[in-house]
């Protein structure tokens, strides 16, 4: 598995309750471009539309070498590959409890394709926040003293 893009904003900004592995369409020289690493998940979030997964926002840079006229939208909506019971799943929790869904990876898994990790997330607040990074220094100084 070859990790391409993580998004660090999302394990800051949310607590995250469960993780689905989702297959992405994508169009043209997109998954050249992917490979190269030239993908961005930060402000990226997963919505549904007439029962389908899409991720809006995750942008894809476009493949410098590719020999295409067709003009291709770098932040375009793509469509997530799920099973029926994962996706009802995650539209009930969405639904009841007011949580969302987030990509928290991208990568390329051992089979050669390229798969997003996306993950069922509550909102933190401030002090949750503040308490995390306390949590983090504490936990850093007593690694740096153990040394």
């Amino acid at each position: 598995m070859k990790i391409i893009s993580i998004n660090k904003k999302a394990k800051h900004d949310y607590f995250i309750l469960e993780t689905f592995e989702a297959g992405i369409v994508l169009n043209g020289n997109e998954i050249k471009s992917i490979r190269k690493g030239s993908v961005d998940l930060k402000g990226s979030f997963c919505r549904f539309f007439k029962n389908e997964l899409f991720v809006l926002g995750m942008f894809i840079n476009k493949y410098e070498s590719a020999n295409t006229f067709k003009v291709i939208d770098e932040k375009r909506n793509r469509k997530l590959l799920l099973k029926r019971k994962e996706l009802n799943k995650i539209e009930k929790k969405i639904s009841e409890q007011g949580l969302s869904i987030v990509p928290i990876k991208i990568y390329i898994n051992d089979k050669n394709k390229c798969k997003l990790e996306i993950a069922i997330v509550k909102g933190k607040k401030n002090f949750d926040k503040r308490n995390d990074l306390k949590e983090k220094t504490i936990k850093r100084d007593i690694e740096r003293s153990l040394k």
